[in-house]
């Protein structure tokens, strides 16, 4: 991609003046970031990978428990393994910092490693990627084609470097870095002595030099904070700056980030003074995390409770206007005593002790149905449904949705009792609708 403004265009003509590899670095990076294998067979006979010597080990207990060894012809330390592979491939990324003009600049170079028993090793060097890193923060990228894959190493080697929109496949994790350093002196004031603390150097260096909080952190060996928030989600700071900027004037080093940022959260959720120490520096986080928790499970509680009683006053509501008509209204055959259920309260209650769904699911509310229980005394035997348009039983259920052995006799009686329910309705449209059906 050509550079698409002055910006770019200064980074891409800086990018040309930078040098190869330099041999010293090859070097290092041959040594630093290659596993360094020696493969040793079932019979004992080990084999340098790096040049392909291959010797018998002297037996004995302590050399066949060794994982390290120091090839003879070579010197090459190695690390041993014990397989029967003779092929070997390892990629690896090896960065070196250094500084152009007034420009921070990363570059990675994509390491191939190729080692067969018996031949001397080959390794492939390529610079694949530059990240040039403004003293603002303002950053570019400069890198090889890459193939659109989740796999990490499919980098087209046949392109050319050249200005790419940044991507976050371009943030490259677990990179070997160079130890000789060339910075610019906004990252030496900064306080970075060469230590990543886990973060990558892009989001470490564009973090430090676009935001004066991260140097804040950095400088108070809040790192831990700095590396949660590091990259382009450092905006997010904004919410607990106040209460770092207490953990920092009262010493107090935040450990587990995540759960303090939540333990935060809960305090201002009730209120609490972000700004004293009391609160946002915690002697025990867990227990302080854990109780400000509970609080506010057992407010959510509370409010699920007053939702559910103004649904309750509201439905009853509702309820009373469409089945006001039939509220008092029973009937017996000498065992059984069916009646209607005449609150909400009522029906749920019903609901809850045969475990169905008849409140939850409203029925109460439906015109149509009419929520009758089936009773011997006190024993609730089944919760009958029916429908004033049909004047017929829709269902009748016991406990768990089951029928219990007075089902039949149930249905027959709230059948047997028509004529009761029709007698609570008035209105012509229902007669008519009644006797159509009854025809």
């Amino acid at each position: 991609m050509k550079p698409k403004n002055k910006f770019q265009r200064q980074v891409f003509e800086l990018s040309k003046s930078l040098p190869p590899m330099s041999g010293a670095q090859k070097r290092w990076a041959f040594l630093h970031c290659i596993e360094h294998i020696g493969k040793r067979s079932a019979k004992g006979v080990i084999t340098c990978l790096e040049c392909g010597h291959a010797w018998h080990g002297k037996g004995g207990e302590r050399e066949e428990a060794a994982t390290e060894t120091q090839c003879p012809e070579c010197s090459a330390r190695l690390k041993i393994r014990d397989t029967r592979k003779k092929v070997f491939r390892q990629p690896a990324y090896f960065c070196t910092v250094t500084a152009r003009e007034h420009f921070q600049v990363l570059r990675f170079f994509f390491i191939e490693y190729y080692a067969k028993a018996g031949e001397k090793a080959d390794c492939f060097i390529s610079e694949v990627m530059q990240q040039w890193i403004a003293p603002g923060g303002k950053t570019a990228i400069i890198a090889r084609m890459r193939s659109q894959s989740y796999l990490d190493l499919l980098w087209r080697f046949d392109t050319p470097l050249e200005i790419r929109p940044e991507r976050r496949n371009h943030n490259i994790m677990g990179a070997c870095v160079y130890p000789r350093q060339k910075l610019i002196p906004e990252l030496k004031r900064s306080g970075y002595r060469g230590e990543s603390y886990g973060m990558t150097h892009y989001d470490l260096f564009g973090t430090l030099l676009s935001d004066s909080r991260a140097e804040t952190l950095l400088k108070t060996g809040q790192t831990k904070v700095l590396k949660f928030f590091a990259g382009k989600s450092f905006h997010f700071i904004n919410d607990y700056w106040a209460s770092i900027k207490i953990c920092i004037r009262n010493g107090y080093q935040i450990e587990d980030v995540n759960n303090w940022k939540d333990y935060v959260k809960l305090l201002r959720f009730f209120g609490k003074d972000l700004h004293n120490a009391k609160y946002v520096c915690p002697g025990d986080l867990n227990a302080e995390h854990d109780r400000y928790y509970g609080k506010m499970l057992n407010y959510r509680e509370r409010e699920r409770l007053e939702e559910k009683r103004r649904k309750a006053q509201e439905d009853e509501a509702v309820f009373r206007k469409m089945k006001s008509k039939f509220f008092g209204m029973e009937f017996t055959d000498g065992l059984i005593e069916v009646r209607m259920l005449d609150s909400v309260d009522e029906i749920r209650q019903e609901g809850n002790m045969l475990h169905h769904c008849v409140y939850a699911n409203d029925y109460h509310l439906r015109p149509d149905s009419l929520i009758l229980s089936a009773c011997i005394g006190d024993r609730r035997l089944e919760t009958v449904e029916f429908s004033l348009s049909r004047m017929a039983v829709v269902q009748s259920r016991g406990l768990r949705n089951t029928t219990t052995e007075y089902h039949d006799r149930i249905i027959g009686l709230v059948q047997k009792n028509r004529r009761l329910i029709r007698k609570r309705l008035t209105g012509k449209k229902y007669y008519a609708t009644t006797k159509q059906l009854n025809n």
